[in-house]
């Protein structure tokens, strides 16, 4: 059998490997699975739906070999905030939503501009999730009663406080060994499952030792049913999809981005190349899939990736079998994971939380203090204290305010008038009288450097010079804010008779003055390639 694209020499050897690869990855998923749809606010089994869903259609349609898919940290204060204001219907409609706006994102081509996010907002957005994360799982660790979930940071934490009197200590013990078991397996026993261990290892001790002592997935959530929902249409009205449109927006940006940062991840690992666009197609159709069956929005899942890469995939087979051995273990094993502890699920986010927070990247950059630094802290607090929405939109616009800043102060307008060429450009164009001003330009000219060019030229041109010469030769980019600029600059030289010489002009900005014309209101005989053609 031959195979092409991404399965091009594809044999038997390979497949062992992405069965074993899969086997691991899909043992991996369970507990994350289940962990994070319980703390995105729904039952378990959604978690486990998504895992198999989504991850199948991600490791079939998306753009890179080894992305693994399903519910991710991310996604857990947004799912969480959806959930608490819409109900667990819409959020399955908001997921659909975003699929599709995902699919249309990659076939419109916008996979590479998901890429230039700032590093800064990433790392900001990505360190408030997981103080989010961590902090959630507080009340689980120290078994607290009668928890009220609240959308706000700041009123979650007032609640734990007022409940900490409520602590079981056998949910303590049981986390502390879920914990324990975490760290050491992994610097033992790296290869294995620390989660899979610590959740099956805490479990069995506290159902043995101390049954019916603190909350279990069964008495909180009831059990899980050992099958896939049944297929079922999202009920879509025009009513409900405005409601939930910034909802799925907010799906599709994040889902998009983690998507794209896990393959360009996996790429580093294995030296692949991975196609954005195809893979926001495949994240799409995920997506969109993932809620006909009960399944809540997933994404790439950066350490699932990994950890396929690690165990030898080669393809995206591997991605299929971690789904199928979750299916598998959801129709066999799913009535157990009622006895599952919630006190067991907590070390288990925590730690991921813990993973993702970046702490290292965070002290790095906020050791410079510069902007950076500042679009960093910004995007983490708002994050934390608001939302994600808040704490990403924020951090967009200060690293587009900084870098217009900086853009700007990377032009120089510089006067010439000691230039040799001077008086031989005054004599040629004007006679016995000269009024000659040169002056050179360094840097794009755009709407952000418009103060300096007009403060620079138009202040000069106050003073009537009959030939006003301008060296354009390290001018790049020219937007239409400068570009009316120099009509400004123009028609007040034309008033006093003089004549507006450009010198040195590239491409971009050659194109622009064809478009808009003022090339020929300025005149070809006006643009010179050099300055030697002026005083030649």
């Amino acid at each position: 059998m031959r195979f092409s694209g991404r399965f091009k020499g594809y044999n038997l050897q390979k497949f062992q490997k992405d069965l074993i690869a899969g086997i691991v990855v899909g043992v991996v998923a369970i507990p994350l699975g289940m962990a994070f749809a319980i703390a995105s606010g729904v039952e378990p089994e959604y978690g486990l739906y998504t895992v198999v869903v989504a991850g199948i259609c991600i490791s079939l349609f998306g753009g890179s070999k080894y992305q693994i898919g399903g519910p991710t940290g991310a996604f857990v204060p947004i799912l969480f905030g959806i959930v608490m204001q819409y109900g667990l219907e819409n959020l399955l409609i908001a997921g659909f939503m975003a699929g599709v706006m995902l699919v249309l994102f990659g076939l419109f081509k916008l996979g590479k501009i998901m890429k230039y996010v700032p590093k800064p907002v990433i790392v900001g957005f990505t360190a408030g999730i997981a103080v989010l994360i961590f902090t959630e799982q507080i009340a689980n660790f120290l078994g607290l009663k009668n928890v009220e979930k609240h959308e706000n940071f700041h009123h979650n934490m007032f609640e734990i406080a007022q409940k900490l009197g409520t602590f079981n200590g056998y949910a303590i013990l049981t986390a502390v060994i879920g914990l324990v078991i975490l760290l050491v397996s992994a610097k033992v026993m790296p290869k294995i499952p620390g989660a899979l261990l610590a959740l099956l290892i805490s479990t069995l001790v506290a159902v043995v030792f101390f049954p019916d002592r603190m909350a279990m997935i069964g008495s909180t959530y009831g059990d899980i049913p050992r099958h896939l929902p049944e297929f079922q249409f999202p009920e879509l009205t025009i009513d409900k999809m405005v409601m939930l449109f910034p909802a799925a927006l907010v799906i599709a940006l994040l889902g998009g981005l983690e998507s794209i940062l896990s393959a360009m991840v996996a790429d580093n690992m294995k030296g692949s190349k991975h196609d954005s666009n195809k893979e926001l197609v495949g994240q799409g159709i995920a997506n969109m899939a993932a809620p006909l069956f009960g399944g809540i929005p997933a994404t790439g899942a950066i350490a699932r990736t990994a950890t396929n890469i690690k165990n030898g995939a080669v393809s995206p087979v591997s991605g299929v079998v971690h789904g199928v051995v979750v299916l598998l273990v959801l129709l066999v094993f799913a009535p157990y994971a009622s006895h599952v502890p919630l006190a067991s699920m907590a070390p288990i986010l925590m730690v991921v939380a813990w993973n993702m927070s970046e702490r290292k990247e965070v002290a790095n950059m906020l050791r410079l203090k510069n902007a950076d630094s500042f679009i960093l802290a910004a995007t983490f607090v708002l994050t934390v204290l608001f939302d994600l929405i808040v704490g990403v939109a924020t951090g967009l616009l200060l690293a587009f305010v900084f870098f217009i800043r900086r853009m700007s102060e990377a032009t120089r307008i510089h006067n010439q008038e000691s230039h040799p060429a001077l008086a031989k450009a005054a004599k040629r164009e004007q006679g016995t009288d000269p009024s000659v001003s040169m002056y050179s330009i360094e840097g794009p000219l755009f709407f952000g450097s418009i103060d300096s060019l007009e403060s620079s030229l138009l202040e000069h041109v106050q003073k009537k010079p009959k030939t006003l010469i301008l060296l354009m030769n390290k001018v790049h980019y020219m937007d239409t804010s400068a570009e009316a600029v120099l009509v400004n600059i123009m028609n007040r030289i034309k008033r006093h008779n003089g004549k507006l010489m450009i010198v040195g002009l590239q491409s971009q900005p050659k194109e622009l003055l064809h478009k808009t014309g003022l090339f020929h209101k300025i005149g070809k005989q006006h643009f010179f390639d050099h300055h030697d053609e002026i005083t030649g």
